[in-house]
């Protein structure tokens, strides 16, 4: 295998060859997935970092990474040994790309940048296009890949097979589906839209697939017009249920590398491309009188989840929360015992999942972070960095499941021991955090960003913050990470429905010493009517015991101790009719009420 001053190497000869001064590596896909297929895994492979946020960025004597504040530990970490710099993104003294860039090739004769237009957005290329050119004079080249000739031993692109969700799990019919996307196109006059997000694709056809690691989706595009629709896919990855399946929707098929072919006969007036979603290259394919860029339908229509969806998320919820009671169960006993590490408590607690009925699989790598390891906010044990799980301090495991019936995510920062009185105190601070976003009540049409601070406020009120959002959107058997709703201090403006899933999850994380992170699944369900309009508040999906050993009582108020007293009330009543004696006198302990002074 090339070590990365190889890769490195073999890039610049290309780079030479080609005339450029840089090249930029994102970390999306053609798709602009989160979460991507190893082919296209390039910027990891160029750099070594492989976290699921990046840009690397290569010129003929610098290389770069920028990646975000979730990430800063892991990438310091990974990018040791090789020429790569980290730029810390978000904060005030890191520059831009493009700034970086101006500043590199200033005095140089190479001013063409490269980038391939196939894994970079509309509105990234075209925003990046402008402010190079006016920091630096620079030109941006979007028609080469140069992965295909220096990584020799690329991934092809999946294969797998598709299946079909089943009706009852899914709750409504594609070609309903397709309906509702092209009434929500005429609302914005537009004629028809190419889908390009995975799970976008995946939801509006009934279909899963296994093509991106813990995202049952599957590489392909959607083409909706005002009468046809056309799914682009490698067609290999259709069985014949699913095949009659599309065919009784009206879906046509054709192949996934015909998708150029497509753009450039559609016949409508106007197309809606989302400029975020859609990748620069397929956009310039557009031969129709008429691009409206604005974002797509879809995820606001995927985001609101209908009767059965959210049967199903709340039977998902129910086996997750059986495993996590064995699990927890398990736990203290064994880290006593000595034998236990970072990786072994991950396989023990896939093993307890994988015992209930339609686990699919992980919804993302565990996060297990021991101590110090904690405060590292994506930190993924690894043969190298594991390390030995003792009796004292905290745990911080952050997991999920794809279930068939639903997708879970669901942190708890546990006290295996001894621990300090500011774990303590800032484990408290974010669990009352965590509980004012629970008893949230707010206008129907509220943003995220307008709902952030309440998770926030007890630890502004002592100078802390955490830097990652507050919350995002959870797929229905699709993908942990869903929009159009997120809850963070960055402005966002998708408004909440009935009906929409976040996670609330707050965090702190004191490098080198520990982090604590507590976080459940949310139903968005109505509240009342008044004078003001409808009001919505939130129901907890996730059903697991928060650990109250690290708590200081004092510091909670009497509202939120009844709320924790209820929630835990809610679990024990729920999971005991599926727990033998052991487990459930082992929740009873672990659900007791709180009493104020104790």
């Amino acid at each position: 295998m090339k070590t990365i001053e190889q890769r490195l190497d073999d890039l610049r000869q290309l780079m030479r060859r080609e005339h450029l001064g840089a090249f930029i590596f994102p970390s999306t896909d053609p798709h602009s997935g989160e979460y991507v297929p190893e082919h296209w895994k390039g910027r990891e492979w160029i750099s070594g970092f492989n976290g699921s946020a990046g840009t690397a960025v290569v010129t003929l004597d610098d290389a770069a990474v920028w990646t975000d504040s979730r990430y800063f530990i892991a990438a310091e970490e990974q990018l040791k040994g090789t020429e790569f710099k980290l730029m810390k993104g978000g904060l005030p003294q890191t520059p831009s790309v493009a700034e970086w860039l101006a500043d590199k090739l200033r005095h140089t004769d190479n001013t063409e940048v490269g980038l391939d237009g196939m894994v970079n957005t509309l509105s990234e290329v075209n925003a990046l296009k402008a402010e190079l050119r006016k920091l630096g004079g620079l030109t941006l080249r979007t028609n080469l890949d140069p992965l295909k000739t220096i990584w020799t031993d690329r991934p092809e692109i999946p294969t797998n097979s598709v299946e079909l969700q089943p009706l009852e799990l899914a709750g409504e019919e594609t070609r309903h589906k397709i309906d509702r996307i092209r009434k929500a196109l005429r609302a914005v006059h537009a004629d028809g839209t190419l889908v390009s997000t995975l799970d976008d694709v995946a939801w509006a056809l009934n279909l899963r697939g296994s093509d991106v690691q813990c995202n049952p989706v599957f590489v392909a595009y959607l083409l909706i017009e005002q009468n046809r629709s056309t799914l682009y896919i490698n067609k290999e990855k259709l069985t014949n249920e699913v095949a009659e399946y599309l065919k009784s929707q009206q879906i046509e098929v054709a192949e996934y590398g015909d998708v150029t072919k497509g753009l450039e006969r559609y016949a409508e007036y106007n197309i809606l491309l989302d400029p975020n979603t859609t990748n620069y290259t397929l956009a310039q394919k557009v031969r129709c009188q008429e691009v409206v860029t604005l974002p797509s339908p879809v995820p606001a229509l995927k985001a609101v989840k209908n009767e059965a969806e959210i049967r199903g998320f709340r039977n998902a919820m129910l086996k997750d929360g059986i495993a996590m009671v064995k699990f927890l169960k398990w736990l203290k006993p064994a880290v006593a015992a000595g034998k236990e590490t970072e990786i072994s408590l991950d396989e023990k607690l896939t093993s307890f999942r994988a015992e209930q009925p339609l686990f699919r699989g992980k919804s993302f790598e565990t996060i297990v972070g021991y101590e110090a390891h904690g405060a590292i906010v994506h930190y993924e044990a690894t043969p190298q960095t594991n390390i030995p799980v003792k009796p004292r301090g905290l745990v911080l495991i952050d997991s999920g499941a794809q279930y068939q019936d639903g997708t879970t995510d669901i942190t708890r920062t546990i006290a295996l021991g001894e621990t300090t009185l500011d774990q303590r105190t800032a484990y408290t601070l974010v669990l009352k955090g965590f509980i004012n976003f629970a008893m949230l009540k707010f206008p129907d049409g509220a943003t995220g960003t307008q709902l952030d601070a309440t998770a926030r406020l007890p630890l502004w009120r002592e100078g802390m913050n955490f830097l990652h959002g507050t919350g995002h959107g959870v797929g229905a058997y699709l993908n942990v990470h869903e929009g159009p709703q997120q809850v963070r201090m960055q402005w966002r403006p998708a408004p909440f429905h009935a009906g929409m899933t976040i996670t609330d999850e707050p965090g702190l994380y004191i490098e080198g010493e520990y982090g604590i992170r507590i976080e459940n699944t949310l139903l968005t369900i109505p509240y009342r009517s008044t004078d003001f309009g409808e009001f919505l508040q939130f129901s907890s999906l996730t059903l697991c015991p928060i650990d109250t050993t690290p708590i200081v009582i004092s510091m909670l108020s009497a509202e939120e101790i009844a709320w924790l007293n209820d929630y835990h009330r809610l679990v024990y009543t729920t999971l005991t009719p599926h727990l033998d004696r052991e487990h459930t006198a082992w929740l009873k302990e672990a659900t007791k009420p709180l009493e104020m002074g104790r």
